[in-house]
């Protein structure tokens, strides 16, 4: 960098067809060496005008000095002006010492221009020169110290500056509120410079050090002056100490947030393992369920192969009508029944989706509400924990219960593929016995058969379309249930996005569940179909089967009792849902309570800070107060002692008087005069 500026140095001397000076060179040469210092110093070095332009352009865009000596440098005021305008456009220079160097009405605008456009100068030497014999030279650097708000010490010292001077300086001061330190030594501010100063101490509050000495001021001027001066030292310490507590304060609420949001992300990471190892057993559950649905099937093929070959078998399909009549009427109850089953899913469905958004919208107003925010995601990451070890174990239990399911299936298949087996015997005996007889009523029963498959057939393909359309309304409905939700996240597309993903999550939750339900239904009802098919199988093969029959509306039975039992289950973990969303509501209420009870904290301690900073302004207000009767008394004393002193002076001067009268009329008189 320093080399840098050595070269753009030696090229604008170049192009201006300027010697360069050998003091500028060595000093640049000695900063080198001097591993990169930040001070350049040409102090009693005395400069060209050229050589000062040429420094003036370089300075304009240097970023390595951040201090320039120019002490005793035998400037004059085009030389000073050149260096100085350079210098306007500085962004590093922060101390600046142009001490004994005569500067005159062009270097003190020169000097205004510099404070009004520089932003990095903080301190500013002018010791020993003549800037206050040109008064309009000086009003403009009055100017500059006006609009000046980076400058933190002045040193005016031995520049004939008188109260005029002082006044302009006076008026600049009022609207500088950056100024700390100023000397004004040896100059001749006076009685009015003194006074227009202790005026402008009562609106200044920044300036905190003001060397007046050898001014030819007042005594109780400058002592006024210095208390004025030491309120504001002690304001600036108060403040100093306040900005120092805030940042400390500050630092420690950021260290405090960083920390907190840390930990919400390792919690939400947490959470995100547990959510992908939820997936995972899902997915895992769905594969395990979908072999068991393809052993099942693979079953009713062979159900069905079964009963393809008993078809031949089926002479008794007349004797069973009225049986059959009978399990149609079941049938059509049991139909009645899922129709029931699925309104009261579809309500409590509608009753879950109003609740859900009730409960958004009370959730979106307390957010609102809520300034608490890390409290409340550390409840909500304590819920969502509780809520997926519940999930888990619901899990477990859908796992355990499917176990049960598939080996009840297993066992059930095996009791009727033993059953089978056992009717097949039974059968194959009984064909050979009538064998003989059937051969005779093979054609009418054939005839018949037909007949009672063609009108069976056409009932199941009606129950087949009862069915689909059946599952057609259930898709509608979910499709609606889907197109409400969709609504009402598009609505509550300004809350909170935790709030609605867990939401959803719930959501999507009780729809596993509902489908999971469903699946188990129409698990069971299948079951029952099947049962009810082999039912009529069996008793189209003889009346000797009616036992069995009986058997199996039992058995029937048995599986609406399951079924009944199941949907108690499920009402049961409806009502455990509502009451797990009442608790949260609980919890939410109590948060909000200790909301507010912080918030009524927070405005006692404001109103305490307001009561602290009223009572401070009145101390304030009583110290100056007596500050100013203090001044008053003081300026009595000294009234008082020039009195004394004047009576003093005329009793000497009457003792003098009456000494020299006695001792002229005594004997020593007289021989004092004689000789």
């Amino acid at each position: 960098m320093m080399d840098d500026f050595k070269r753009t140095y030696l090229r604008l001397c170049k192009e201006t067809c300027i010697e360069p000076q050998d003091c500028v060179l060595n000093q640049l040469h000695d900063d080198c060496d001097g591993n990169l210092r930040k001070k350049l110093d040409l102090s009693t070095q005395s400069l060209s005008v050229d050589t000062c332009a040429v420094l003036g352009k370089v300075l304009m865009n240097d970023v390595v000095f951040t201090e320039i000596m120019l002490c005793d440098c035998m400037l004059n005021d085009e030389g000073a002006k050149l260096l100085l305008y350079g210098l306007c456009a500085n962004t590093t220079i922060q101390s600046l010492d142009i001490k004994g160097n005569n500067l005159r009405a062009a270097a003190a605008e020169a000097l205004g221009k510099l404070l009004r456009y520089n932003k990095s100068l903080k301190s500013l030497i002018l010791e020993w020169n003549a800037l206050g014999m040109w008064e309009e030279g000086f009003c403009v650097f009055c100017e500059g110290m006006r609009t000046n708000k980076f400058l933190k010490h002045l040193d005016l010292r031995n520049n004939q500056i008188n109260h005029q001077g002082v006044g302009e300086l006076a008026m600049a001061l009022k609207y500088n509120d950056t100024l700390e330190e100023l000397d004004l030594r040896w100059n001749n501010v006076g009685l009015l410079g003194g006074r227009a100063l202790l005026s402008v101490l009562q609106q200044n509050k920044s300036l905190v050090r003001l060397e007046l000495a050898g001014n030819n001021i007042p005594c109780d001027i400058l002592k006024a002056v210095e208390l004025a001066i030491d309120h504001n030292s002690e304001r600036h310490t108060t403040l100093r100490d306040s900005k120092t507590r805030s940042k400390v304060l500050s630092n420690e609420i950021q260290c405090l947030k960083v920390e907190k949001n840390k930990q919400f992300l390792n919690m939400m990471g947490v959470i995100d393992q547990q959510k992908d190892e939820l997936t995972r057993s899902n997915r895992t559950s769905a594969v395990q369920f979908g072999q068991l649905q393809e052993a099942l099937n693979e079953k009713n093929s062979i159900v069905n192969s079964l009963r393809a070959k008993m078809q031949m078998t089926e002479a008794a399909f007349a004797l069973s009508e009225q049986k059959s009549n009978d399990l149609r009427e079941l049938l059509e109850k049991a139909r009645m029944e899922k129709n029931e089953l699925k309104e009261r899913h579809s309500k409590d469905l509608n009753n879950e989706q109003e609740e859900a958004c009730m409960r958004e919208a009370k959730f979106t107003r307390e957010i609102n509400a809520a300034n608490g925010k890390n409290m409340e995601l550390k409840n909500k990451v304590d819920e969502l924990e509780r809520r997926c070890k519940i999930q888990h174990d619901q899990i477990c239990h859908l796992k355990q219960e499917l176990a049960n399911v598939t080996a009840e299936m297993k066992r059930r298949i095996a009791q009727a593929e033993e059953r089978l087996e056992a009717e097949k015997k039974n059968c194959k005996q009984v064909l050979d016995n009538a064998d003989t007889l059937r051969q005779k009523e093979m054609d009418q029963m054939k005839r018949y058969q037909e007949e009672s498959e063609r009108s069976l057939q056409d009932r199941i393909q009606k129950l087949e379309n009862v069915r689909i359309q059946l599952e057609a309304d259930v898709s509608r409905i979910k499709s609606a249930a889907i197109t409400d939700r969709a609504q009402a996240e598009e609505e509550q597309i300004k809350a909170r996005n935790q709030i609605r993903l867990e939401e959803q999550e719930r959501l999507a939750h009780l729809e596993e569940k509902l489908h999971l339900l469903s699946q188990t239904r129409d698990e069971s009802q299948n079951r029952c179909t099947v049962q009810k098919q082999t039912i009529t199988d069996l008793q189209a093969k003889n009346s000797k089967f009616t036992f069995e029959i009986e058997g199996l509306k039992r058995r029937i039975e048995e599986l609406n009792q399951e079924l009944s039992g199941k949907d108690q289950e499920k009402v049961a973990e409806v009502n455990n849902v509502r009451v797990e969303l009442q608790e949260q509501m609980g919890h939410l209420q109590a948060e909000r309570i200790a909301q507010e009870g912080l918030k009524e904290k927070i405005s006692a301690l404001e109103r305490q800070m307001k009561v602290q900073s009223s009572n401070h302004r009145e101390t304030l207000l009583d110290k100056e107060s007596e500050i100013t009767s203090l001044l008053e008394k003081i300026r009595l004393k000294d009234n008082e002692i020039v009195r004394m002193r004047e009576d003093e002076a005329q009793r000497a001067s009457f003792l003098h008087n009456a000494i020299l009268s006695y001792v002229q009329g005594s004997s020593l008189g007289t021989h004092c005069i004689k000789k």
